[in-house]
């Protein structure tokens, strides 16, 4: 596997409050296409959506429960996912040009940059073979997702990204079947009683972004 060769940070954004699903898509839209055109820098845009369900390509309509809040085809990677507040998501717009055309090195690095955040808020995580994201082991012989990670490569760049769960409302994900996992849990920051700061937690990411990219 190549290694994706380290550059200059990209621009980070970080949006208060509320941002609605279809805005945060064409937004994404039009960055990855102004970075395709040589006209914009690579983006790492922090947010936070309302309540939502996305489905990926990879989404089973059985895997759909009894959804409270609106489901939108997000066209990434994966299956069902919930977003609401409480949940940090990055969405991360990288030229893999020029960073190495490898995806499965590019998602590697996502869920490196993923660890070692959450080792610096005190939470120790797992990649686990077969199960995009990662994991925290519950002790009896169960795991639950903390993050998400779910990508889009067009002309290889990149976008969408990872969902971290820092607070949000856990029950909120009884609508789906997350990632079409069915044996195993979602737990956050505060349900692990950690940090649940939101700043703290986008510090703690862009540290470790440098670390890692």
């Amino acid at each position: 596997m190549s290694l994706i060769s380290k550059r200059d940070l990209p621009d980070w954004q970080i949006s208060p409050g509320l941002t609605p699903y279809p805005e945060a898509l064409a937004a994404m839209e039009a960055r990855v296409a102004a970075i395709q055109a040589g006209q914009a820098h690579e983006l790492v845009w922090l947010l936070e959506h309302p309540p939502l369900y996305t489905a990926g390509t990879s989404a089973k309509r059985t895997d759909l429960l009894n959804p409270a809040f609106p489901v939108y085809e997000a066209g990434r990677g994966g299956q069902y996912t919930y977003h609401g507040p409480g949940q940090l998501v990055a969405y991360v717009m990288l030229d893999l040009n020029q960073r190495g055309q490898d995806l499965r090195a590019y998602v590697r690095l996502l869920e490196e940059w993923l660890i070692q955040a959450l080792a610096r808020l005190g939470v120790t995580t797992l990649r686990r073979d077969g199960r995009v994201g990662l994991w925290v082991e519950r002790g009896d012989g169960q795991d639950d997702k903390i993050a998400a990670i779910g990508v889009r490569v067009r002309r290889w760049v990149t976008f969408h990204g990872i969902s971290l769960n820092v607070a949000p409302d856990l029950s909120h994900y009884a609508g789906i079947v997350p990632c079409g996992i069915r044996e195993h849990g979602v737990t956050s920051l505060a349900a692990l009683g950690k940090v649940s700061d939101m700043a703290e937690v986008q510090a703690a990411l862009k540290t470790a972004w440098g670390e890692v990219f």
